[in-house]
């Protein structure tokens, strides 16, 4: 793959998907742990928004605010107004523009983005949530959109960008692109994780998988969560799902076919 085909900050590739790995690499206190596997599929939880409620909260406490100045100092309407009357609704509409994506967001991420690695057909399966911030009010950008790729046509890359302290420091995220097995253009990039140890972990744990099967995998010290169940708050700390506004978020739901095939071994007369 070329330098040209990488996206902004990318540093380096973790090893190809079917470079030998040994089970030695893999941490058994992995956490969170994968949600489930056996011989046919492993998957692998996923999040990409860590502070749900936030944008809910705060970004709709600053439209109301902003229509009530909006309403409260606007001058009377007359053609000396018309200029200052203009200026202000365009301010109000820009507000409303950046802040009811993440508004969106926060509503419509699912509690978990899994993963699923099937080992017998050689795919992935992403439970995959798609958004356009230039896009606020649409619906053809938005919402579970999931994606299926050849095991062989994935490339883990990992990103660091340094940003002012202001926005957060340092940066880093690991990346899956695939690629077209012809051409080697990458057709899609989709997030792993923003931790970059626990992404090497994950991506060393998929390849173990797909490589030598469950049997090669340790014993987990901890076990997998259920995404879409919220125990009892007793106590609070051990509490997988604190933040309330998890309880707003959507359960995993993945497409009836896409979910048969991602946990089923193929038929002797499919074909690739």
């Amino acid at each position: 793959m070329s330098m040209s085909a990488r996206g902004f900050g990318w540093k380096y590739d973790l090893p190809p998907p079917n470079e030998k790995i040994e089970r030695e690499s893999i941490k058994a206190n992995l956490h969170p742990a994968p949600n489930c596997f056996n011989e046919r599929f492993i998957e692998l939880p996923r999040s990409t928004l860590k502070a749900r409620g936030y944008w809910l909260a705060a970004g709709s406490i600053t439209l109301t605010l902003a229509l009530c100045l909006y309403f409260l100092y606007s001058p009377p309407l007359n053609m000396a107004s018309l200029e200052s009357g203009a200026i202000d609704l365009l301010i109000f509409a820009i507000a409303v523009f950046f802040v009811v994506p993440y508004i969106r967001m926060d509503l419509g991420f699912p509690r978990d983005e899994p993963i699923r690695f099937n080992r017998l057909r050689r795919k992935v399966y992403f439970y995959q949530y798609r958004f356009s911030r230039l896009h606020p009010f649409g619906r053809k950008n938005w919402g579970i959109k999931p994606v299926v790729c050849d095991w062989d046509d994935l490339t883990a890359e990992v990103y660091r960008i340094y940003l002012p302290m202001g926005y957060g420091g340092l940066k880093e995220w690991i990346m899956l692109s695939i690629h077209s097995p012809d051409t080697n253009e990458i057709i899609d990039r989709i997030f792993l994780t923003d931790d970059i140890e626990k992404g090497e972990q994950y991506w060393a744990l998929a390849r173990l998988f797909m490589q030598q099967g469950p049997d090669a995998l340790p014993d987990f010290v901890h076990p997998p969560i259920d995404w879409d169940e919220f125990p009892d708050i007793s106590p609070w700390g051990q509490s997988r799902h604190r933040n309330p506004f998890d309880r707003l978020a959507p359960k995993v739901q993945w497409p009836v076919e896409m979910d048969l095939e991602s946990r089923t071994a193929p038929n002797p007369g499919d074909h690739k």
